[in-house]
């Protein structure tokens, strides 16, 4: 009997120390080979971006009215303020920015890759070899729920994955969900919000359409009821306690029931 409670006691312990799968990161085993098929598809502009978008070519002096930067401050009435700043777009509600001498310029849903190949044909009948260089420059999003700080991220960085946006607010809390952390997205195809479960335990995430972030995303992290329970902040060692307790109870009942 001495040798069932023993093995009984070595699987109570071996059970309740075994990680969660919700508590960990990426828990397959598949991490390098997901990883090396991961796609960016670049950041697709949206109504009320600013872009900051800078003209050059050979000739210096030809390419100064194509860009604001060499120009005064000019009202800008289409883009809805009455001032820009130098070399910044603000996206209007239509989809246009409105450039010097080319005008209004539907960008709307474009990469910036597609917006600067776009914008070098329109220049080629003013320039000689025209590039242009455009940024987003109020890239934001936010992260929501179980992590250590909630809220709107501002970032300069655009290629911006998941793991690194739960980086910017802290990383999950122990009382995280990891297997169920929700995206909100405005997809302008359906012109509607998409809403989509994405699993942090599972390493072909990063081949998820979702894996590279998108202006205005939204990131809730669903907060796990079980670990809730667990996690206490004041003592990082109730956890471990109250799983030794639970074992403790067990083998007391057993033996007071194999005694009787």
């Amino acid at each position: 009997m001495s040798k069932q409670i023993f093995l009984l006691v070595l699987f109570l312990l071996a059970f309740s120390c075994k990680p969660k799968k919700n508590m960990i990161y990426m828990s397959n085993h598949n991490f390098e080979q997901e990883v090396a098929q991961a796609r960016y598809t670049g950041l697709k502009i949206k109504e009320a971006d600013v872009l900051d978008i800078k003209v050059s070519a050979f000739d210096e002096i030809a390419v100064k009215p194509f860009n604001l930067s060499s120009m005064a401050a000019t009202s800008n009435p289409a883009n809805g303020d009455s001032e820009s700043a130098a070399g910044q777009y603000l996206v209007s509600a239509d989809g246009y920015v409105v450039m010097p001498v080319l005008g209004k310029v539907y960008c709307l849903g474009m990469t910036k890759q597609q917006l600067e190949q776009d914008l070098e044909e329109r220049l080629k009948v003013y320039l000689t070899d025209p590039r242009v260089d455009v940024k987003l420059t109020n890239f934001s999003i936010s992260v929501l729920g179980a992590v250590a700080s909630p809220g709107q991220k501002t970032t300069n960085k655009e290629k911006l994955n998941l793991f690194q946006a739960i980086a910017l607010a802290g990383d999950m809390s122990p009382a995280a969900d990891r297997t169920n952390v929700k995206l909100l997205r405005y997809s302008e195809e359906a012109q509607k919000d998409v809403l989509v479960n994405l699993d942090f335990s599972d390493a072909s995430i990063v081949n998820s359409p979702y894996y590279y972030l998108q202006q205005n995303d939204i990131l809730f992290v669903e907060p796990d009821k079980n670990a809730q329970i667990a996690a206490n902040t004041t003592n990082p060692n109730r956890n471990l306690i109250l799983q030794l307790g639970g074992t403790i109870l067990g083998i007391v009942s057993l033996i007071i029931a194999v005694s009787r």
